[in-house]
């Protein structure tokens, strides 16, 4: 018999309040190897959150998160519950590379320096050999010739690729994208759509919070719409933005397409 591979991340009835306003309302996620899974849905909706809590960022009051079929070990219960191991924390966290919505590039570093700055403190590993995964990362993501340059003397589309190229040099299991492209403008924004979807063809497991339903729809295996801290709606691209079956999804998408 074969034994069949867990997912990277599974997530199981997850509630998330802050304080009364209960924003995760038992939400389960399955992002098996290799596959893009995005999550849709509106303002306020709690997409950010669960990726967040995703990556333990957030703390969560109820349900299971396993990475790679290991799950978070928790102390207490409800408002008071929280990671019970912080070496499991820290190591399930440095193969989880989130890039946000803002690149919080340090600004007093070359963009080589911000690159290689995690796996050679955090991770420990050879400057050298850091270095040139570092540059052929930067290159992947078509700033190369930027390493020496500062942040603030590039665009914020190459300040971007130059985050995704930071999160790459963790050489993580999983990338998780928080709005990585809603900060930019359109036309810096297809720079960093089409590094996007060459890591989605590179087989890269990927989570991907994004209001562009374009890029949803070209790099996902799986979508997910989110509306109230539920999900309303989920399955294939082709299914959810063909054929949606709730009214609250083809409202949502006729207001996309409309704006």
């Amino acid at each position: 018999m074969t034994e069949t591979i867990p997912p990277v991340i599974e997530i199981r009835n997850l509630h998330k309040a802050y304080g009364a306003l209960e924003v995760l309302k038992g939400v389960d996620l399955i992002a098996p190897r290799g596959n893009v899974v995005s999550l849709i849905g509106s303002s306020g909706s709690g997409k950010s959150t669960l990726l967040r809590c995703a990556n333990l960022l957030e703390d969560s009051q109820q349900g299971e998160i396993l990475f790679e079929g290991e799950p978070i070990k928790w102390r207490g219960t409800g408002a008071g519950r929280h990671p019970a191991d912080k070496a499991q924390v820290t190591r399930i966290r440095t193969n989880l590379s989130m890039v946000f919505q803002q690149f919080n590039l340090w600004a007093h570093m070359t963009i080589l320096q911000n690159v290689m700055e995690a796996p050679v403190t955090v991770l420990q590993r050879d400057r050298h050999e850091v270095e040139k995964s570092a540059r052929g990362y930067l290159e992947k993501v078509g700033i190369g010739d930027k390493a020496d340059a500062y942040p603030a003397m590039l665009s914020g589309g190459q300040q971007q690729r130059a985050a995704i190229a930071r999160a790459l040099c963790m050489e993580p299991k999983a990338l998780l994208f928080d709005e990585p492209t809603s900060a930019l403008d359109p036309e810096l924004e297809q720079e960093v759509v089409r590094v996007i979807k060459a890591l989605a063809d590179e087989g890269r497991t990927m989570i991907l919070v994004t209001h562009d339903m374009r890029l949803a729809a070209d790099c996902s295996d799986h979508v997910i719409f989110l509306h109230q801290g539920k999900i309303e709606e989920q399955g294939p691209p082709t299914q959810l933005f063909r054929s949606p079956k709730t009214e609250r999804l083809q409202q949502f998408l006729s207001a996309t397409v409309a704006a």
